[in-house]
């Protein structure tokens, strides 16, 4: 039996970060990903991400049927590779609003509040261009302005300026509401995961053992304490690691819950049916599902102008040439790289998030429109619809059976549907109207009635990848974990990922997930 003093399960955005933490104290760790290594090329040119959501560095996890958008299955793209999302996302870096963190604090979670995670958040950071009060400038997470704006992404910001938007130069800072251009992980034009930031640095550390292309089974237990876990490997073995010291589930949302099922720690009822013997009742492992809930409004360009066919011949050729001789240029494109963040019922707290594509998206996972144009996105920051996460059996290979909930609290379709009127609005202002040539989704007059509105959410609902609050972090006994990361009733077990978060953040989660992570090491380190 393999003996380690930490065993990390999920080499993530989190998973990534707490190892490296483990190391450099001088531990041995064991980080096992389900996925390949990281050396698709297209995983480190920023434009090209969503090429690798079409691969098998990706998990295509499908819900069950989501009664309020029309009986839809929704499909939540998950990163499967090492780096998880921050190797196929966005790069997007934002961290949610001071309220989100001391709304956690007064969930039960002592030592959560903004106050308490910001000086972990600069501690982190690297920024190119701020610095003071708001952000650090000496971490070890590259964070930086984009090398490329598209015309149609400052057409946008224009646009919404017109309509009476403030800009904002820094979503991460005093304010958030206002729209501007995004601060991404990047450095150079190339994408900074967690693996390039946290991994790469630690090659040839004796201390340090990856596993990539493993399936992590259940965690082992004696007498109610974590005592190491097993995986299959590529080739079919079945092993088991022993850990010294604690083991750690940092495998994400969708897939922590299930390795804490398959331990038997979960809801007894819903394991007992499955057969799976009941180690300690949990019922709050699965629950409380929340994610970004989005839905696109759709412009055709004039000229052909967007991103469509820039990968194609003689265009591609160039860019690719422009890339690798300078790392500029559209490939140094995050793609998402305006939007902004929207108050929509005046209380002095933005409630819609903007992510503008200057080229329209089905999705991700079914590749582009065969037409020029751009998408605006509205989503839901702070949904008070909840899914769940459940196994369709006791075999680890399996997939999940789960629900997003998407739009089963009326509040977070009204929010939408507000979301949609400021994208037409800004829409119909000068700077696009130069370079659109219709609204084709929801299209119609600019007094389009809601029920149009709520007729195209109900086709065109998705996810903006953000899962989180399955193992979610608390106070009482209702809580899946304890303020410092440690399962409750379960010695030697931690969790130290999105699944923690008792409330979403109001933003994209890559930043909150390595911040988590960042301060479970401090916990694990009595630091």
């Amino acid at each position: 039996m393999q003996t380690y003093d930490y065993i990390v399960a999920g080499a993530g955005s989190a998973g990534c970060t707490i190892a490296n933490r483990l190391v450099n104290a001088g531990k041995r760790v064991l980080l096992i990903e389900a996925g390949p290594r990281d050396n698709d090329k297209f995983i480190h040119m920023p434009a090209t991400f969503a090429r690798v959501l079409r691969t098998n560095r990706s998990w295509i996890y499908q819900s069950e049927p989501e009664a309020a958008v029309g009986g839809r299955r929704l499909p939540v793209p998950q990163g499967r590779t090492l780096g998880g999302g921050s190797s196929v996302n966005a790069m997007l870096y934002i961290r949610g609003q001071r309220e989100d963190y001391d709304g956690w604090r007064d969930l039960g979670c002592p030592g959560w509040s903004w106050d308490d995670v910001l000086p972990a958040y600069k501690r982190l950071e690297r920024n190119e261009r701020l610095a003071g009060a708001w952000h650090g400038s000496e971490g070890p997470l590259p964070v930086s302005d984009a090398r490329y704006r598209h015309p149609l992404s400052l057409a946008y910001v224009r646009a919404a300026q017109q309509a009476g938007y403030r800009y904002n130069d820094d979503f991460n800072g005093e304010r958030q509401e206002g729209v501007g251009f995004y601060q991404t992980t990047t450095l150079g034009g190339v994408r900074q995961s967690a693996a390039t930031v946290f991994l790469k640095p630690l090659a040839g550390n004796p201390n340090l053992t990856v596993v990539t292309d493993a399936h992590v089974g259940a965690v082992t237990l004696e007498n109610g304490s974590a005592a190491g876990l097993s995986y299959t490997t590529a080739d079919g073995r079945t092993v088991q690691a022993s850990a010294k010291e604690e083991v750690i589930l940092a495998a994400g949302a969708l897939a922590t819950p299930k390795i804490m099922m398959l331990s038997g720690l979960g809801p007894a009822v819903h394991l007992a049916s499955l057969g799976i013997p009941v180690i300690r009742d949990m019922p709050g492992v699965g629950r409380d599902l929340q994610d970004h809930v989005a839905t696109p409004v759709y412009a055709a360009t004039r000229d052909p102008i967007s991103l469509l066919g820039q990968d194609r011949g003689l265009q591609a050729l160039r860019h690719g040439l422009e890339y690798v001789l300078f790392r500029s240029g559209l490939l140094a494109s995050n793609v998402v790289e305006s939007g902004g963040f929207f108050d929509t019922d005046s209380d002095g707290r933005p409630d819609i998030q903007f992510h503008v594509l200057p080229v329209m998206i089905e999705n991700a996972v079914h590749g582009s429109v065969e037409q020029h144009g751009m998408e605006l996105n509205p989503c839901v920051l702070r949904p008070k619809s909840r899914g769940k996460v459940e196994l369709r059996s006791r075999d680890p290979k399996d997939p999940i059976r789960f629900t997003t909930g998407f739009l089963s609290e009326p509040e977070d379709l009204n929010l939408l549907v507000e979301g949609v009127k400021v994208a037409r609005r800004i829409l119909r202002q000068p700077a696009l109207r130069a370079v659109v040539k219709e609204e084709l989704a929801p299209g119609g007059s600019a007094d389009l009635p809601d029920d149009k509105i709520v007729e195209h959410i109900m086709k065109t609902a998705k996810t903006v990848y953000h899962p989180c609050g399955t193992s979610r972090m608390g106070s009482n006994e209702a809580a899946v974990v304890d303020p410092q990361l440690r399962v409750r009733g379960v010695p030697r077990l931690r969790i130290c990922d999105a699944s923690i978060m008792p409330r979403l953040t109001s933003g994209n989660t890559n930043a909150p997930t390595i911040m988590i992570a960042d301060r479970c090491a401090d916990f694990v380190l009595g630091r």
